[in-house]
């Protein structure tokens, strides 16, 4: 990712190892604005700085407070009127300029060095399993000297369409294959669920057990469809790597046990006492 003077200036200042980020990834819809938001007014009653970047040059509006933000250096507007691009291509355009421009990233992290990072990404998830951007970033990220933690978001309501929550699964496990960093998969709006489902269905779901599942999620489907999903399924299963946590906004608890997971993954915090995380109560 590095080359040249850039990659001399990062070894001159030898930025120390200990930074912390998450990287807040997800289709759009998914919470990742919402979860940056939470995350930042739950440290906040903890006495912990979190900032957060807005790297999404097509973000309309935000509720947390941004600390940097790329709009600042491009927007999609401006790529799609001088590049002639569409929507998807505009925000391409914009990540790759970022890549040519990091010193701007550089710059306003070094800002907050002794901080806890959130990067708030684009929901356009070609960026993230269909071209280099998004990993050559995380790659940046590692090579300033920061521990990196990928968090990747799906809406819980998925779960009411057994055939999407897969498809939503694999786009999770695509995702885990391109990072090369430590990777949460959550389950957001949790919140919106049933009592009834959380009790006898979440689990199921967060294990990513698709037996135990309500089958009926793609029982519409026809005998080829309903083949091809068992293929994609297997799929899953053999690599063996998704799970997911669940979290849910209004539960401190939940906020809590996420936040001590992605913690303790990326050694935040190593030099105080260690803890690990407790589950919420059911």
């Amino acid at each position: 990712v590095l080359e040249g003077d850039y990659r001399r200036r990062l070894e001159r200042e030898s930025i120390a190892m200990g930074k912390h980020c998450q990287i807040i990834m997800g289709p759009a819809g998914s919470g990742k604005s919402t979860y940056c938001n939470t995350i930042q007014k739950h440290c906040r009653t903890k006495k912990r700085n979190v900032h957060v970047v807005n790297l999404d040059p097509a973000a309309d509006e935000f509720f947390y407070d941004c600390s940097a933000d790329i709009r600042d250096l491009i927007t999609v507007t401006d790529a799609m009127e001088e590049k002639e691009l569409g929507p998807n291509g505009g925000l391409v355009y914009c990540m790759e300029y970022l890549l040519e421009n990091l010193d701007w990233l550089y710059d306003v992290l070094g800002e907050y060095s002794d901080d806890y990072i959130l990067l708030d990404c684009p929901g356009q998830i070609e960026l993230f399993t269909h071209v280099p951007v998004m990993p050559r970033l995380c790659c940046f990220l590692q090579q300033a000297g920061y521990q990196v933690a990928a968090v990747y978001l799906i809406d819980s309501t998925s779960c009411s369409d057994l055939s999407r929550f897969i498809a939503a699964t694999l786009m999770s496990l695509s995702t885990m294959m391109h990072f090369e960093v430590t990777h949460f998969n959550v389950l957001t709006k949790c919140d919106k669920l049933t009592k009834k489902f959380k009790e006898n269905d979440l689990d199921s779901y967060l294990e990513c057990d698709f037996e135990s599942c309500d089958q009926a999620g793609y029982s519409h489907l026809s005998s080829r469809f309903k083949e091809l999903t068992t293929h994609v399924v297997d799929v899953i299963r053999n690599y063996d790597m998704v799970t997911f946590v669940p979290l849910d906004i209004t539960d401190p608890d939940s906020i809590n046990y996420l936040l001590d997971s992605i913690d303790v993954a990326i050694q935040y915090g190593e030099d105080l006492e260690p803890k690990e995380p407790i589950e919420p109560e059911e």
